[in-house]
């Protein structure tokens, strides 16, 4: 499906161009660091972990600037310090100098995010759901052709072919400065009168659904990170299936994603969807323990069966989330409420590995089916906070119009 010719178009041009460099860079980053930079893996893990830490503490702040200046305008801001930061990595040679790097990437990465979440709400059109879940696809299109670069980068092996991923990744910033700029820009929505600096964070509403969205977004790391472990130290699968079992999820986020949405474009809906995704989580994870001990004729089909239950899972937790994230921000707000937002993710991918290796890889098939049923349980609260959620804004709609229209009588 293509879109017409328009800023939707453009946008979805510029997530493509956007992830295309960031998968290549994403997926050999770490071979870069060890083989050319010259690092010890435990100071690459190191200066990672604490880069992420300190990129949780941009979104939000830039998120406000966003909506008070123009989001487009800081977005490109954002990628154009992203492409400096990451060209810069050509010249790393101290962890010190690397840490540095990382932070400053990350802070801008984390500030971009925060950005672009206005544009995706203004230019999303009468469909959004649908709009953004084909947002999604592009990117997870994107993220396999660059999977594939990264992989003839890796085999190459050599201080050229790194030294080319990471100014390509640097290039592809720029070139989605230049795409977004091809957007119309976005006038900042004026902010209600006594509204505060900081609403997002004084909004407890919003606060709770970002935290079980935190804590749904670890499915992340389950197909990236504890699963290949888990096929390659606890099944008979064969090693080289740790890889391309990914593949089938990665083909149905592509294809299904926009199916998948239709239909949750309401905060009830989205949060339905969430409880149907923790069902599937915890239906593929059990699966996928169930594989240790069954012999190899065995093992594949239930990894197989596994990942895409809980792939199934994933394009419904998606689609719920876009939803909630942009539906329950007030308009004038949108960069600062898309910045708190990231961070309760962001916040789940820096904690996931820790602690799915603790229950997935040190707790064998019974971490599997808890790590499943946290999930379910963040699914089966998600309606009831919702309508909390949905009921105190109605109530505090109700209660702000004698207020404005007391304060335009006099």
């Amino acid at each position: 499906m293509l879109l017409r010719p328009g800023p939707r178009r453009t946008l979805a041009t510029a997530s493509f161009v956007n992830m295309l460099g960031s998968g290549v860079f994403m997926l050999s980053a770490a071979v870069f660091f060890t083989r050319s930079v010259g690092l010890s893996v435990a100071q690459v893990g190191l200066g990672l972990g604490v880069g992420a830490v300190v990129g949780l503490l941009s979104g939000v702040p830039v998120g406000r600037i966003a909506d008070r200046r123009g989001p487009r305008e800081v977005y490109m801001l954002t990628l154009a310090v992203q492409a400096v930061a990451m060209a810069g990595m050509v010249l790393l040679h101290s962890f010190w100098l690397f840490t540095l790097v990382v932070c400053l990437t990350e802070l801008a990465s984390s500030a971009s995010q925060a950005a672009r979440g206005p544009i995706v709400r203004g230019f999303s059109g009468p469909r959004p759901a649908r709009f953004r879940a084909y947002l999604r696809a592009a990117v997870n299109l994107a993220s396999s052709i660059g999977a594939l670069l990264a992989a003839l980068v890796v085999q190459l092996d050599t201080r050229a072919a790194y030294v080319c991923l990471v100014l390509g990744n640097a290039l592809s910033f720029a070139a989605t400065a230049y795409v977004v700029s091809r957007l119309p820009s976005l006038p900042p929505v004026p902010a209600p009168r006594g509204g505060g600096r900081w609403s997002a964070l004084k909004d407890h509403r919003y606060m709770v659904i970002t935290a079980l969205d935190g804590l749904m977004s670890i499915h992340g790391s389950v197909l990236v990170f504890a699963l290949p472990l888990w096929i390659v130290g606890h099944t008979h699968a064969p090693r080289w299936f740790a890889g391309s079992s990914v593949l089938l999820n990665t083909v149905m986020v592509i294809f299904l994603q926009v199916r998948t949405s239709r239909g949750i474009d309401t905060n009830v809906a989205a949060a339905h969807a969430w409880r149907r995704a923790g069902g599937a989580f915890l239906i593929g994870m059990t699966l996928i323990g169930l594989a240790s001990g069954a012999p190899a004729w065995g093992a594949v089909p239930l990894i197989l069966l596994g990942v895409g239950v809980h792939t199934l899972g994933e394009l419904l937790y998606a689609a719920g989330s876009f939803e909630l994230r942009y539906s329950l921000a007030p308009a004038h707000a949108q960069g600062q409420y898309s910045g708190v937002f990231r961070f309760g993710g962001g916040l789940a991918s820096v904690v996931a590995p820790s602690v799915l290796a603790w229950l997935c890889l040190d707790s064998g098939k019974l971490g599997w089916l808890l790590m499943g049923g946290i999930f379910l349980s963040v699914g089966f609260v998600a309606p009831p906070v919702v309508r909390w959620a949905e009921r105190s804004r109605e109530k505090e709609a109700v209660n702000a119009v004698p207020s404005e229209t007391a304060s335009r009588s006099t």
